[in-house]
């Protein structure tokens, strides 16, 4: 069974940051292993010329492929072009996330759930929620 993961570097984010595309910079995969295997193997790799990549957050999913994830999510966020930045030269799957939308998500939900709207300071998990949620649409 597949599962999708999101992973982030703390370099990449810094880099993200300095060049000023955002310091919230995560990247979206869909792996058959387990999704600590792949986030190994981002490192092994150097992935995006980072060795410190981190798993935020990973679920199971039925049938799902990285492809097709990365371009349901590619409507809502911006995917950060290979082509344009060569850093991320030979990489997919590497989002900036704006931080405005995953509280709009977040509120929203809330809402529609018949809570009280209530916002607590965003962490990387929700941020990877609001990314795997997206990409699971």
């Amino acid at each position: 069974m597949p599962t999708i993961y999101v992973a982030a570097s703390k370099e990449l984010g810094k880099w993200g940051a300095d060049v000023g595309v955002s310091k919230h910079v995560y990247k979206l995969g869909v792996t058959e292993g387990s999704a600590e295997e792949a986030v190994a193997a981002l490192n092994q790799a150097s992935y995006a010329g980072q060795s410190d990549w981190k798993l935020v957050k990973k679920e199971e999913v039925d049938s799902l492929s990285e492809e097709a994830a990365v371009d349901r999510l590619q409507r809502k966020e911006k995917l950060l072009d290979p082509n344009y930045y060569p850093r991320l030269r030979g990489t997919s799957g590497i989002f900036r996330v704006k931080p405005v939308n995953v509280e709009n998500h977040i509120l929203v939900g809330q809402a529609l759930a018949g809570r009280e709207p209530k916002l607590d300071k965003l962490k990387p998990a929700d941020m990877a929620q609001y990314l795997i949620t997206i990409a699971r649409e």
